[in-house]
């Protein structure tokens, strides 16, 4: 008799944070407060605390495929012909030489970042990184949303 008595009081303590209330305020200087015990002179409100929410796999598993569909659907946006050059131009020599400027870019990222791992000064770090972000920038701009 008495374990059984034993497994209820363990029992009680073990669920009684399972059923604890959060209560929410705000002072009167315009501070939020959050707290499992109610204030005593201020209004309140008590905030309902839901279950986190799951995830089947299954749902995941869709996600992924939606997600891999639209990727695919904006690579071939981004990989469609080119648009019509002007006059006298020449669509090919215009992919070269397009080429050829995306990757004198990767060249001059890659000698940057060699400069960035060799060590530096302070002044000389912030004008690497400086040169990194804009010759990025043109990168993305002329080669890759080309």
């Amino acid at each position: 008799m008495p374990w059984i008595w034993a497994i209820f009081v363990v029992i009680g303590c073990v669920s009684s944070p399972l059923y604890a209330g959060v209560y929410t305020w705000i002072d009167p200087n315009g501070v939020a407060h959050f707290s499992d015990y109610p204030p005593e002179e201020l209004p309140h409100r008590e905030i309902i605390v839901s279950e986190p929410s799951t995830v089947t796999m299954s749902e995941n598993l869709d996600q992924g495929r939606r997600v891999s569909g639209i990727r695919d659907e904006v690579r071939g946006l981004l990989s469609a012909p080119d648009r019509e050059a002007g006059e006298g131009v020449d669509v090919s020599s215009a992919r070269a030489q397009r080429t050829k400027t995306c990757d004198a870019y990767r060249k001059k990222l890659d000698r940057i970042q060699s400069k960035l791992r060799a060590g530096y000064g302070n002044d000389k770090g912030n004008t690497l990184r400086r040169q990194r972000r804009e010759t990025s920038q043109k990168l993305s701009r002329e080669c890759l949303l080309q």
